[in-house]
């Protein structure tokens, strides 16, 4: 079992290096995760994700070297995304989503078909505050505010809501940037509260070590100075005994 995995990493890695972005190279990464063999798959996993993190550097890095057009960036953007979503790095999963998606803003007065929607802004937000990134919740939701009020991003969907903004869609949005808000603030009280916690029970166990090391330290002394008064003591009658023995003068 781990040396066909060990191939099918090979076989992926490989892929990856010779730019073949493509859905047959995701679909050599899901059959890596097929084992139902828990350890393995989580060794493999813990793999996986440091190579497929140094290969979307390696490959972003290279497209901002060299002319590349937009899609093709948001072609390898969006592999990694899959990649990342298919191992479970939800965190890497979600920056690239974000750069793909601010990527696209920024492209999107030179071509329309790049425009971004506050519903996938929306989606975004959600996605992160679910997985605990509350502070690009935040992000999320701010740049959706922003596409609604600048008059882009907007378009009629199933629920009608269009150009003609109702005012119940900004309220929810608004509302899910303050329970983000209100998370994050929390998240760093709490952290705040931790590490205070963790410092005061430093102290306690430093105060407790240095108590402990004194005590030792008096225990120490009053064993030496009882074996000096016991020796003292020994002495003292030592020279009694022989003095009591010494012939008296005539």
């Amino acid at each position: 079992m781990r040396e066909s995995i060990a191939e099918a990493i090979s076989l992926f890695k490989s892929r990856i290096e010779s730019k073949r972005f493509t859905d047959e190279t995701l679909e050599v990464l899901d059959s890596i995760l097929a084992s139902r063999d828990v350890p393995l798959i989580l060794e493999t996993r813990s793999k996986l994700r440091d190579l497929i993190r140094y290969e979307a550097v390696m490959a972003l890095r290279g497209v901002k070297e060299k002319p590349a057009s937009v899609d093709e960036k948001l072609c390898i953007v969006q592999f990694f995304v899959s990649a990342f979503a298919l191992i479970g790095d939800v965190e890497s999963c979600l920056a690239l989503k974000y750069d793909a998606l601010v990527l696209r803003e920024s492209k999107s007065v030179e071509e329309k078909d790049l425009k971004v929607f506050y519903q996938e802004w929306v989606t975004f937000a959600k996605d992160s505050l679910d997985n605990g990134f509350y502070s690009i919740a935040q992000m999320g939701c701010d740049k959706a505010l922003k596409c609604i009020h600048s008059g882009t991003g907007t378009v009629v969907d199933s629920s009608g809501v269009g150009n003609g903004m109702n005012s119940h869609v900004l309220h929810d949005i608004k509302r899910l940037r303050d329970l983000a808000s209100s998370l994050v603030s929390s998240h760093s009280v709490q952290t705040q509260s931790t590490q205070y916690m963790k410092r005061k029970a430093e102290r306690v166990e430093a105060k407790k070590s240095l108590q402990l090391i004194k005590l030792k330290q008096v225990g120490s002394n009053l064993f030496r100075n009882g074996i000096k008064k016991r020796n003292a003591q020994k002495f003292l009658l030592s020279k009694s005994r022989v003095t009591s023995t010494l012939p008296m003068p005539d």
